[in-house]
């Protein structure tokens, strides 16, 4: 399934989840509410027309200009973008998912935005989503073991930020 038909399956699986699409692009891709993931990565994986059944991986981008300057003219508010690269052995066809993200939850820096897990619908998730929660600062609700995953568990931040600052010294290690 291809094109406009494959998006007006979605947004009648899923109403209100679908925000944006671009399916002519290199990589195909559909934007969809925060709100809508799990309800979306569902249909995709269950769905007979689609049976996204690998989930290859999720990362998290960082749309934050620290600079003032820059900042004022990048046209885009900072937020955090999801990013969920599918595959469908059946239909021999990838599809990206894309959601946007405060940057924080509430507003409260330090505090990581919530979104759905899908660990329950890709196993693959579970390492995917620790990764980006451990990385990145976003919190998978329903996760089964949401932890960190690289860095130690009393590690403060989350180093893949645009603001992060890198500590002077860890335990009494000096790092730089």
């Amino acid at each position: 399934m291809r094109g406009s038909a494959f998006v007006d399956l979605l947004k009648a699986a899923v109403p209100g989840g679908v925000v944006g699409t671009n399916l002519e692009a290199i990589d195909p891709w559909v934007e969809v509410v925060p709100a809508a993931v799990a309800d979306v990565c569902r249909w995709l994986h269950d769905s007979p027309e689609t049976g996204f059944d690998s989930l290859q991986c999720i990362t998290a981008v960082d749309w934050f200009e620290p600079d003032p300057k820059k900042a004022a003219k990048a046209g885009w508010d900072p937020h955090l973008e999801l990013v969920y690269h599918l595959w469908s052995t059946r239909a021999r066809v990838s599809l990206v998912l894309k959601t946007k993200l405060p940057r924080w939850k509430d507003d409260q820096p330090g505090q990581p935005p919530e979104v759905a897990s899908v660990a329950g619908i890709w196993r693959s998730a579970d390492w995917h989503e620790r990764e980006v929660y451990d990385l990145s600062g976003v919190r998978f609700v329903g996760h089964p073991d949401l932890r960190r995953i690289l860095c130690p568990e009393d590690w403060e931040g989350f180093p893949l930020r645009k603001d992060y600052e890198m500590p002077l010294e860890y335990h009494g290690i000096r790092g730089r």
